[in-house]
């Protein structure tokens, strides 16, 4: 029989879903990637651009998109990026 919960203020009772496995979308590799990421933007020592001759990254989504860029360059597991629709 299916667990099931009770509706606050009811007395029918609701039917849990059974938790699915889920695949990852990124790997736990591409996330210390990312970590890192994150600690050098911290420390001020993150910069942008090619070969790191750019400004300093201030921002936490620029972070994020360095860390799964070298992610990916390095051949870890990281979807592809999104390209604009045309």
């Amino acid at each position: 029989m299916p667990s099931t919960r009770r509706a606050r203020g009811s007395a029918r009772r609701i039917p849990v879903a059974a938790k699915t496995s889920r695949k990852r979308k990124y790997s736990q590799a591409a996330s210390k990637d990312v970590e890192g990421a994150m600690r050098r933007r911290k420390r001020g020592t993150l910069k942008s651009g090619k070969g790191g001759k750019g400004g300093r990254v201030e921002s936490r989504k620029q972070a994020i998109a360095i860390g799964l860029s070298e992610a990916r360059k390095k051949g870890k597991k990281v979807p592809r990026k999104r390209r604009p629709a045309r």
